[in-house]
């Protein structure tokens, strides 16, 4: 049954852009268009920084919105650059909205054909306000220039059974997003983006997993919203400025990556699991909640496993992508759950799932972390929050925190694959130990406290999550700008915005807080600049040119770069140069900070991070290095070690690396152009050309 009705004129895309956006309010079923300024696309870009600007004028001005009230909104766009089926990794959504985990704006991006489809549609981007009544569908036809609301109450919640009745009342030429049952109960709930997979002949899923928009798509009663676009996709049909020129700087591109893949990460046939035994190596796999960065078992969660388990084919999430990395398992055997014995294609694992409920939970069994991620898939839960917050709980469980009293009889200890696979069934119903955890580290550390007499001292210092959001599934103790790129990122720690890491800790190439400070400045603005311009950034990183390391700034992968700002020229037609890209996202960044400001946060207080990312909370994880530590005492402090107890030794350092993390702040707030606090000052908000009025008044509040 069809709700409400709108009817729009279908029309080309104009150098990247349709110059409007989608507005629906589920509230009062009322659906509009809004015109794109000129002003918007030069401050603003696409894609995420559309999405913040769109989120900031919709909200009431006169309070604070949490994220369960019908104001806050779902934000979804793609970006000028989104949609090219010649150039890799052109296929990226950004989700935005107010979080259920860090109260304060999120953005997540995801790959799949909604962006482009939405794009092509007729939309720039796609805003939903308001909680409907009862359960809805959200279909937008961009083949016959209608959007429509419809009743959705007899459709499934889960989300692979949702896509697939869509499409066949809709056809394959759709991409849905939707999320699940999980997300009604938790926190964390992620967003399901589908594509049609003509190989194989069926919907496959990437996911917008962090900070909760798929519990808030949820919380409006939206079970899926749809996208049709069956019109052929070509270079052309993004309307770009210089055809020609896309084909080129896409073709280059493409030719390195098909050429160099196979000899580097094997992206193409391995995905990001190439990452898991690297991380072991380098001590940088997240063990046992953090606690640890190797194990020998490591190799059993690896690119060797996963080479032989996943299904061969072509794996790319947007047409034409060379790097084809969102890989698959055809025909696993689920062993628990509702569809317990049942033959099923599991979009993944990728690396963060690995190691979040595998490595992280002390769990190292390749089809357990499969039979699991296919679960979080159709629920729809993140495995990153799902995978630290289970590892906190669990530790919390091991040192005595919290007993069977608190899960509910289940034995969280290390290790135990079938609680977690259990945790993870409860939260698809909201029962139990499940719906507990589903809550997150932060609202866990705050009921284990009250209700179980936990020390809040010591859950402080392993509770991996910062600004509410839990931490991404990389080992931070030995790199002071990684520390940073977790803990001054503005929506929390995801290594999406900075992973400095190898540059930091392995190659010693920023020695000086300066140099780390203008490190994490770049990199996060540069890669802030994918998410406005619908761009995955695999494709920057993971295939390196022949010759980087003799560059100048073999890190920055300048030659991927400058292709990059050529790519955007020929779409939209600025002739824009490197420093001008980093300029378009430090404008979005800095709005986001500030963003948060007018939520409550925002300020230094809020970029800490628990001391298990700076250093050995435990005395067993001192053990573990005591030589490095001992080095580290010595020459860095001056302090000789010997006959010192350990408790002693583990507060003298401690003492020096939250004052070096504390140094690092000053240097980046200082480079980024904030102020002690952590504050954009009025003077960089002018620089940027953002001193809105709103804008302006709100900082000076707050200097």
């Amino acid at each position: 049954m069809v709700i409400s009705e709108f009817k729009y004129k279908l029309g080309k895309v104009e150098r990247g852009y349709n110059n409007r956006t989608l507005h629906i309010n589920l509230s009062d079923m009322k659906i509009t268009s809004k015109p794109v300024s000129e002003t918007m696309k030069e401050k603003f870009t696409g894609g995420r920084g559309f999405n913040l600007w769109l989120l900031w004028n919709s909200l009431p001005k006169n309070r604070i919105v949490k994220w369960d009230d019908p104001e806050n909104e779902v934000c979804i766009a793609s970006g000028p650059l989104g949609g090219t089926p010649v150039y890799p990794g052109s296929g990226k959504s950004i989700a935005v909205a107010i979080s259920p985990l860090t109260e304060t704006v999120m953005d997540s991006n995801v790959g799949g054909y909604f962006g482009p489809y939405l794009k092509f549609a007729g939309w720039d981007a796609l805003e939903v306000q308001g909680r409907a009544e009862s359960e809805v569908v959200i279909f937008i036809d961009g083949d016959e220039g209608k959007v429509q609301i419809e009743d959705a109450s007899q459709l499934p919640s889960e989300s692979n059974l949702i896509t697939e009745l869509l499409a066949k009342k809709y056809g394959n030429s759709i991409s849905v997003v939707s999320s699940g049952p999980a997300a009604e109960h938790t926190r964390f709930g992620c967003l399901n983006s589908s594509w049609y997979d003509p190989g194989r002949k069926m919907h496959r899923y990437k996911q917008a997993g962090r900070g909760g928009i798929g519990t808030v798509l949820r919380n409006k009663n939206v079970k899926a919203i749809a996208v049709k676009y069956s019109g052929k996709i070509t270079v052309e049909t993004n309307g770009p400025a210089d055809a020609k020129l896309v084909k080129q700087v896409g073709t280059v591109h493409s030719q390195e990556i098909r050429q160099l893949d196979p000899k580097q990460n094997e992206m193409s046939t391995v995905g990001t699991t190439h990452l898991v035994p690297i991380m072991n190596d380098f001590d940088l796999l997240p063990i046992n909640n953090f606690r640890f960065g190797s194990h020998p078992d490591g190799e059993k969660l690896g690119r060797e496993v996963y080479r032989m388990k996943f299904h061969k084919g072509f794996d790319g999430c947007w047409m034409g992508c060379a790097l084809s990395c969102a890989h698959g398992v055809k025909d696993f055997e689920l062993k628990t759950g509702p569809y317990r014995g049942q033959k099923v294609f599991v979009n993944g694992p990728e690396y963060e799932t690995i190691a979040g409920v595998g490595s992280n939970c002390g769990i190292f069994d390749a089809d357990y972390v499969i039979e699991i991620n296919y679960y979080c898939d159709i629920y729809g839960l993140d495995t990153i929050s799902l995978g630290t917050a289970m590892a906190f709980a669990m530790e919390c469980y091991e040192m005595g925190l919290i007993d069977k009293r608190a899960t509910g009889g289940l034995d969280m200890r290390f290790g135990n694959k079938k609680a977690a696979l259990k945790l993870v069934h409860q939260m698809a119903r909201g029962e139990g130990f499940g719906a507990i955890v589903g809550q997150g580290i932060r609202r866990m550390k705050k009921l284990f406290a009250e209700k179980y007499g936990a020390d809040p001292k010591i859950m402080q210092d392993i509770g991996m999550e910062a600004k509410g959001l839990e931490f991404s599934e990389y080992v931070t103790k030995e790199s002071l700008a990684q520390q940073g790129g977790y803990g001054l990122a503005v929506k929390g720690p995801q290594h999406d915005e900075a992973w400095l890491i190898f540059s930091d800790m392995v190659r010693n190439e920023m020695p000086t807080f300066e140099q780390k400070a203008e490190n994490l400045h770049w990199f996060p603005m540069f890669r802030t600049w994918f998410g406005l311009n619908g761009l995955c950034k695999l494709p920057w990183n993971d295939v390196i040119p022949e010759g980087n390391k003799k560059t100048k700034e073999p890190a920055k992968i300048m030659g991927h770069v400058r292709n990059y700002v050529k790519f955007f020229s020929a779409v939209t037609g600025r002739k824009v140069t490197v420093r001008d890209i980093i300029l378009m996202s430090e404008r979005v960044y800095n709005f986001q900070r500030i963003f948060n400001l007018r939520m409550g946060f925002g300020t230094r207080e809020h970029d800490t991070i628990p001391y298990r990312a700076v250093g050995p909370v435990t005395k067993e994880e001192y053990r573990s290095h005591a030589k490095r530590y001992a080095k580290q005492l010595r020459e860095k402090l001056g302090y000789d070690p010997k006959g010192k107890s350990m408790e002693e030794k583990m507060a003298i350092l401690r003492k020096h690396r939250e004052a070096e993390y504390e140094k690092l702040k000053d240097a980046v707030y200082k480079r980024r152009g904030w102020n002690a606090d952590g504050v954009p000052t009025l003077q960089k908000v002018k620089e940027l050309g953002i001193d809105f009025p709103d804008v302006v008044e709100l900082l000076k509040r707050h200097t």
